[in-house]
């Protein structure tokens, strides 16, 4: 019994960390909102080593519609700019010679549902995941049973890992539900 518990332990520990790597994907996503955590990828060249920009500078959010980042030495001001250029965020970098601007442009409904889409695909991703988890499980159950674990308690490890796949594809619908609203959200 002990080692049902085990696998449906470290199920729902890889399925918590399911649900933490979709919401770092749906983070990044731009939703015509200004959001720090879109520079999260972007790395700054800092005495030799990449660097993501949150630990050379102080990035905020003065209104909705603009990112302000502020490098603690003005030397990086052109660095930062260069690296938010060449990265995937999309948004060109204004400089006044001590803070970086960016102006996050409204969406357009074409964006919006372009957005919507990858938005869909990377909770499809994560169900994907959600459901090999429970395979595996499933799997291990079965092999258990085969050891000598009764079929009644066989039976019962995989009721209970269904209850937990159905709370996590709840979960990530819900996360796609509410990032897909605040993309169409005008």
């Amino acid at each position: 019994m002990q080692d049902v518990k085990a696998i449906l332990t470290d199920a729902d520990e890889n399925l918590e960390a399911t649900l933490l790597f979709l919401d770092e994907s749906l983070a990044h996503i731009r939703a015509g909102k200004a959001n720090t955590r879109i520079l999260d990828g972007v790395k700054v060249d800092y005495y030799g080593s990449l660097v993501p920009i949150s630990n050379v500078a102080t990035i905020t959010t003065p209104d909705a519609k603009t990112i302000s980042i502020q490098p603690w030495e003005k030397a990086l001001i052109g660095t930062i700019e260069k690296a938010i250029m060449n990265s995937d965020v999309g948004i060109t970098p204004m400089n006044n010679g001590e803070v970086i601007r960016l102006g996050i442009p409204p969406l357009t409904e074409e964006r919006r549902k372009q957005l919507a889409k990858q938005v869909r695909h990377e909770g499809e991703e994560a169900k994907i995941s959600v459901r090999n988890a429970r395979r595996e499980a499933i799997d291990q159950f079965k092999k258990l049973e085969k050891e000598g674990l009764s079929e009644d308690l066989e039976k019962d490890a995989e009721a209970s890992m269904q209850k937990i796949h159905d709370k996590y594809i709840k979960k990530v619908d819900d996360m796609i539900a509410a990032k897909e609203k605040e993309i169409m959200t005008v």
